[in-house]
């Protein structure tokens, strides 16, 4: 309990520093202020402060080096996989080319997800992407939210594939949909997803026909992809 304070301290200045070099209030390339410097200015203590630095150079946003300071790293450098980094990007500058990348990634992983669903997933997985199903379904009637509802049913389905790396990667895709989501559903003009392409989804699921499931998610996101490169046109 006693080292809970400093914790919280490092977490808050990591969150800080980190989104302040997504902004670009520290360039890339340039110097940061010193570790002591920044104690001063964020009022913690000099532990808390090497802490965050350190986090932020194990998520590829800054080096540290006796003699040389801390400097930023290029954006190639950081961890995109990260969901702070990812978060804190989305957060401050979510660029269509940045969510155009983002639902190329998702082409690459979720048909295989749902494929593997098809022919791997228990019957208790497969309830849970029905129940994600009926929360979206609700959310139409304004009974659920539809952005939850529909990050739970892709999140369903990514554990159903029963692959521990696609499972990993969880947190990732539902950090970045919240803002991919939101942003699709409002070129279309409508608050939340399209029900029956998701019930289409889940019945290729259900008919164990991993072809079909693959298909099907392939439609959806081609479909989001062509939104998003309407806009940058």
């Amino acid at each position: 309990m006693k080292n809970e304070p400093i914790q919280n301290l490092t977490h808050q200045l990591t969150h800080d520093l980190g989104l302040a070099i997504v902004q670009g209030v520290y360039p890339v390339g340039s110097g940061m202020p010193s570790e002591a410097e920044l104690c001063i200015r964020h009022n913690v203590s000099r532990s808390a402060t090497r802490e965050a630095v350190k986090m932020l150079s194990a998520k590829g946003l800054l080096t540290s080096r006796p003699k040389q300071g801390i400097r930023v790293l290029p954006e190639s450098n950081w961890n995109m996989f990260d969901t702070d980094v990812l978060r804190w990007i989305l957060s401050s500058k979510p660029s269509l080319s940045l969510l155009l990348e983002f639902t190329q990634v998702r082409v690459v992983l979720e048909p295989q997800a749902a494929a593997l669903a098809a022919t791997s997933a228990s019957e208790t997985q497969i309830q849970n992407i029905e129940k994600a199903l009926k929360r979206m379904a609700d959310a139409d009637e304004g009974l659920d939210d539809p952005l939850d509802a529909d990050i739970a049913f892709h999140s369903a389905v990514l554990a159903a594939s029963n692959n521990r790396f696609l499972l990993q990667l969880t947190e990732f895709i539902s950090t970045a949909l919240r803002v991919s989501i939101r942003y699709t559903n409002r070129i279309k003009g409508v608050p939340g997803a399209d029900v029956q392409k998701h019930g289409d989804i889940l019945r290729a699921i259900q008919a164990r026909d991993p072809k079909q499931a693959r298909h099907t998610v392939e439609v959806l996101l081609e479909e989001a992809i062509q939104l998003i490169e309407s806009k940058l046109e």
